[in-house]
């Protein structure tokens, strides 16, 4: 499996930008992909995830109405939406993927990571 990552950029504060993650070598409609963040000198945390059972997603409550996930299957693509972004959203943003059809949002339980992606919003 791989995770091709792409988006991302510079943006004032409350801009919005686009992360993409383009799954190939797996049927991506059973496929999980969250989408998490580390920020410097901080620890990796949670933003935001898509099950493919249900298509149910989670999101961090600090980006809560803020972000959006969505899934593009004729693409074999997700997406992570984000608008009104603050200067605190700024960090490498990463997608990652997993079998799991549902669960906790936890970086360990996802086995397959992209490329860090950076995100800066300057106030």
């Amino acid at each position: 499996v791989q995770l091709q990552a792409s988006g991302g950029g510079s943006v004032q504060a409350g801009g919005s930008l686009k992360l993409s993650c383009t799954i190939s070598g797996i049927n991506s409609e059973r496929y999980s992909v969250g989408w998490f963040r580390q920020a410097l000198g901080n620890e990796r945390e949670f933003v935001a995830v898509r099950w493919w059972s249900g298509s149910r997603t989670m999101y961090a409550d600090s980006i809560t109405g803020r972000f959006a996930v969505s899934y593009d299957s004729a693409a074999n693509t997700y997406h992570l939406q984000m608008n009104t972004l603050k200067p605190e959203d700024t960090a490498i943003y990463y997608c990652a993927g997993t079998n799991r059809p549902y669960g906790s949002p936890l970086s360990g339980n996802f086995n397959s990571w992209g490329r860090g992606i950076q995100v800066t919003v300057s106030s």
